[in-house]
């Protein structure tokens, strides 16, 4: 699969997800197995961009290609300039967050809420198209609620506009994450338009990923919570979707050194005082399925030093090992149950 001129090497993406698709997060997708991952939403206010956090946002050194920045907004113009501010800076494809739920980035009119405005969608696409000389993608819902779906409207303004790819989630602005995801908008975008287009939501296993491509006969599936705490899910689905057989779950003693590579970057990246604590909830899910990991969750989040993170998490994972060599999902759920 290609976006614009870059090769993929598979059809398994990790979503842009704010406060943990950061640099660190993104490059350990990409090594177990993502075929592409796109970056936490950059704000599209000039005003923003010199921010700590904005420049984190942005941040792709040493990233794997292609790097893709996703950016929000409502301002055409805004939206264009950041456009061409993220390219000069790095980034490959840049992508337009349409489909963001979230009360704070509707209120402001930016993410799913735009989909209430289509003539400002459509200024907003031939903007930041006409702004770049990279791949423009867009992101976006079935539409703002049940009664208001317009995807296939969408598709077809990004279409003309020159929109490079399509990624849809499977629902409207107000299902927020609740309910089940409706496959079958997207199977209708992807029989109305020729651009490649990208499936999301609720794709949490290798045998969903699979139903879905081809319920819907969509180029490629996103991954999105499913991915946190599990970022190997990218290799095993991809692997599920070459050969139809499951890849074992990791061993212990592999999981046991991403962490630390990975907690370590993450540390490097935010600096001691604020990654000692934003590591908290990557690791809380790294832990959320297996045993006793609610129990160290709670005890790990008092802990406010790097190395007495990292000691903490080998002693855990070191138990983990008394279950097998592999990790034994559901234990937990096992326990709670007995």
């Amino acid at each position: 699969m290609k976006i614009g001129p870059y090769t993929l090497r598979n059809n398994v993406f990790v979503a842009p997800m704010a406060g943990v698709t950061d640099r660190p997060f993104r490059q350990l997708c990409k090594q177990l197995g993502a075929g592409y991952a796109v970056s936490e939403m950059a704000a599209s206010d000039p005003r923003l961009w010199a921010t700590e956090k904005s420049t984190r946002r942005i941040d792709h050194a040493g990233e794997m290609e292609p790097k893709a920045v996703q950016i929000a907004g409502a301002d055409p113009m805004m939206l264009a300039e950041c456009a061409k501010f993220n390219v000069d800076r790095g980034a490959q494809i840049i992508d337009i967050n349409m489909g963001c739920p979230v009360k704070k980035v509707c209120s402001s009119w930016c993410g799913s809420a735009l989909l209430q405005n289509e003539k400002l969608v459509g200024q907003i696409l031939d903007a930041v198209v006409a702004a770049v000389d990279v791949p423009v993608t867009l992101k976006f819902r079935t539409g703002w609620d049940r009664q208001h779906k317009n995807a296939l409207t969408i598709a077809r303004m990004a279409q003309a506009s020159g929109i490079a790819m399509l990624t849809l989630h499977g629902r409207t602005r107000a299902d927020g994450y609740g309910g089940d995801a409706e496959y079958e908008t997207i199977a209708a975008v992807k029989a109305a338009v020729a651009i490649p287009v990208v499936a999301n939501g609720d794709i949490t296993t290798p045998d969903k990923a699979k139903y879905v491509l081809q319920a819907t006969k969509a180029d490629a599936v996103m991954i999105g919570r499913a991915a946190q705490g599990r970022p190997w899910i990218c290799r095993e689905i991809d692997y599920f979707l070459r050969t139809g057989e499951y890849l074992a779950p990791p061993l212990v003693a592999e999981v046991r050194v991403l962490m630390e590579d990975h907690l370590r970057a993450h540390y490097a990246f935010y600096g001691e005082f604020m990654g000692v604590r934003t590591a908290r909830k990557h690791i809380g899910w790294y832990v959320r399925e297996l045993a006793g990991g609610e129990e160290f969750r709670q005890r790990m989040n008092h802990l406010e030093d790097c190395e007495q993170q990292l000691a903490a998490l080998d002693a855990f994972f070191g138990l983990q090992a008394n279950y097998g060599e592999r990790l034994q999902y559901g234990l937990a759920d096992q326990k709670l149950a007995a």
